[in-house]
């Protein structure tokens, strides 16, 4: 079915300026989800992300509210008095009326204020607002939902709050209140049912149903007109949610969703089409050396390959300066974020390379969290044989240092059969016996509790990658989130991705996609499909989104054996790249992190906002938006140098040389290019000032920059 197209879409020239002035000193933002100050999953990264450019537009009239979780708050909150008169009271007369509320600093990028409500501590009333629940809205939430039971008491404490901020506030205030995901929806609607006076906004940054239908294996985008959705929920047991996630979106002002393939989900399970494409940032920090991320990759990548050293011993029969490190990470979701697409195309990929006779080894790193007991004694014992090569190597090298120095110093050559002795050559070969190894190198970096009901471990077994060495693809599954502390592998997740090669995401339902979109601003290419929100934002403004390092997985129009075979090929012309052609890709993916910045996607949300209280408050706001017609000014065309790949070539660009040698003569001007680019991309959303006559910038066109720019 064809893509329409919603509000602004992802055009980033598709906000045209607005004609009425916002005067926001008189507006107050609460925005309120589950996972403020609380890890859970991706929602955390956008609220912790767009936190400072929020806080610099609404500065003291910003509050972000969420859950007491007093292990989090311990080390991510300072709790404080509240500076705004009229939250103090508000939160005072809560707490005397048998809640706890709590305020402070979120301890991140731009220290905005939070309002955290111990939902655990006011449970008794549970069955009460339950009760109330089911008169006003015919929703019942079984008992032994925790999830949901969290979710009402969040829901009533959140409008309890707002409702309260209401009533304390001397004039009639404009409230906004910004709710993401079904756990805060609740609130939503009983804003909506007791008329407060507040603009709402609804973000769904995934459909609860889509989650749950595409886990089953179903023709999920091609079928989404043809489900019985209240069926389905029902049968998945999870109706009383859906039916708070499509009550949500139906009360709200304002219905966003985070990107356009999430957006024809929404229209056909909630029944409602978004009115703006919300898609997600991140913030951009850029190096004053242009290429200093190229030494960060240098750097990190010299770290995974000592794990690999320790991790291969005693069959480490590859070159490391010609071994490619490839990995996927994220929620264990085996179907839904490709993994058994991704180890089906590396068994493909596997015998492509073999039968080339390529002397390129690639490593695949599995990135998942599951149920596992402790780390595997082999893969431990593996990197305790690395570190007493080192030592040995190093002793070994002290005393043939000095016994050097020392025949120097006298004048003379030094006589090799007498600096290195017996005793040498007998530590070396102790040394040499000890890497001596029985077994292969284990798949998997821990003990699993499942192993023989473990999805990836089963397709391992399928397709018969045992990191053999005959094998030209290696598998290393680490079923736990990286940490700078272990004792395996000690990085962190964004030193680990900074020293990989590629990030493979082959996602069947993603309705973003962080961890493509974290690469792409850390400089490393991605593969990523035409079902995830970051795919489709990327193909939307870019070319040729492969020159870059964006390669665009087809799973939309062709079956799985089509999308795998293109991924392969996707991974093979990728392995066939010189090392000069893989460093100029990399400048290129960098180059598009400012597609990425908050600073650009940050005007969405501001839009929602400006929408919600021209709605809420159509006498005192005024916004009138005008219908995107094209992304001119934010689309990146083809270079027209070095292809990055030699399946790519163009009559345009000189043919790739078989020697290393000759990739010098190829022309190549990086800062011509980069130049070239920063052309097609307009400066970033100039913040408004409360204090100003133009909320919306210098020149009043929405952007804060000059019109011959």
């Amino acid at each position: 079915m064809p893509l329409a197209r919603s509000l602004s879409v992802t055009s980033l020239s598709g906000l045209e300026d607005w004609d009425e002035e916002f005067d926001l000193e008189d507006a107050v933002l609460f925005e309120i989800a589950w996972e403020v100050a609380n890890k859970v999953g991706g929602i955390y990264t956008v609220i912790q992300t767009k936190a400072r450019l929020t806080a610099e537009e609404w500065g003291e009239n910003y509050f972000l509210v969420g859950p007491y979780v007093e292990s989090n708050v311990r080390t991510q909150v300072e709790l404080i008095e509240p500076t705004n008169p009229v939250l103090k009271r508000t939160i005072e007369k809560m707490n005397a009326s048998g809640c706890k509320v709590y305020f402070g600093r979120w301890l991140i990028e731009g220290s905005p204020y939070v309002v955290l409500i111990d939902v655990a501590f006011s449970a008794w009333s549970l069955d009460t607002w339950k009760t109330e629940l089911w008169e006003l809205c015919d929703i019942g939430v079984p008992w032994f939902d925790r999830e949901a039971n969290d979710a009402v008491l969040f829901g009533f404490l959140t409008a309890w709050l707002l409702g309260e901020y209401a009533a304390q506030s001397e004039e009639p205030p404009h409230i906004v209140a910004h709710f993401h995901e079904w756990l805060a929806g609740l609130g939503l609607i009983l804003c909506r049912y007791r008329q407060l006076p507040v603009a709402t906004i609804f973000t769904t940054h995934a459909t609860l149903l889509g989650r749950y239908l595409c886990a089953g294996n179903v023709d999920f985008y091609n079928k989404l007109a043809d489900f019985n959705v209240d069926k389905e929920a029902g049968d998945r047991q999870i109706y009383h949610r859906y039916c708070l996630e499509r009550s949500a979106a139906h009360c709200a002002h304002v219905f966003t969703t985070v990107s356009q393939i999430t957006a024809v989900e929404a229209e056909y399970l909630l029944m409602r089409k978004p009115d703006i494409i919300t898609p997600n940032g991140l913030n951009v920090k850029k190096f004053s050396a242009v290429h200093e991320f190229q030494n960060l990759h240098a750097q990190s990548k010299h770290r995974i390959q000592e794990f690999v050293r320790g991790h291969f011993y005693g069959h480490l029969d590859f070159n490391l300066d010609k071994c490619l490190f490839l990995f996927i990470a994220g929620r264990y979701e085996f179907s839904n974020k490709g993994a058994d697409i991704f180890l089906e195309a590396l068994a493909r990929l596997n015998y492509l390379l073999r039968v080339n006779h390529s002397d390129v080894t690639v490593i695949a790193f599995f990135i998942m969290p599951a149920r596992t007991n402790n780390f595997n004694v082999e893969t431990l014992k593996g990197q305790a044989v690395r570190k007493q090569l080192w030592d040995t190597a190093q002793t070994v090298k002290e005393r043939f240092g000095k016994k050097l120095y020392e025949s120097l110093l006298v004048g003379q050559l030094p006589d090799v059969q007498k600096i290195i002795d017996k005793e040498d050559f007998t530590i070396m070969k102790r040394a040499i016996f000890a890497t001596q190894r029985q077994c292969q190198p284990p798949v998997c970096t821990h003990n699993m509790l499942e192993d023989s009901s473990d999805p990836i471990l089963n397709c391992v077994r399928r397709i018969g990658l045992f990191n053999s060495a005959v094998d030209r693809v290696k598998i290393i599954f680490h079923p736990e989130f990286l940490s700078s502390t272990s004792p395996l592998l000690p990085m962190d997740y964004e030193e680990f991705v900074r020293g990989c090669h590629l990030g493979v995401f082959p996602s069947y339902y993603e309705p973003w996609g962080y961890t493509p979109a974290e690469c792409t601003v850390m400089g490393i290419p991605s593969i990523s499909t035409n079902l995830s929100g970051f795919g489709c934002f990327m193909e939307e403004h870019i070319a040729d989104p492969s020159a870059y390092g964006i390669y665009i997985l087809d799973r939309r129009y062709r079956g799985v054996d089509e999308s795998c075979n293109q991924l392969t090929s996707f991974l093979f012309q990728f392995c066939k790249q010189s090392r000069r052609q893989r460093i100029i890709q990399r400048n290129r993916t960098e180059r598009l992190s400012e597609l990425l910045d908050w600073k650009y996607l940050g005007r969405y949300y501001i839009s929602a906002r400006h929408m919600a209280l021209a709605k809420a408050f159509p006498d005192t706001y005024m916004y009138e938006p005008n219908e995107p017609t094209s992304t001119s000014g934010f689309s990146y065309p083809r270079p027209a140098s070095v292809p990055p790949s030699p399946s790519l070539s163009r009559h345009s660009s000189p043919r790739h040389s078989e020697v290393e040698d000759n990739d010098e003569e190829e022309r190549y001007d990086e800062d011509a290019e980069a130049e070239k680019d920063r052309k097609n991309i307009r400066q970033p959303y100039a913040l408004p000032l409360k204090n100003k006559t133009s909320p919306l910038g210098a020149n009043g066109n929405g952007n804060g920059d000059d019109d011959e720019n």
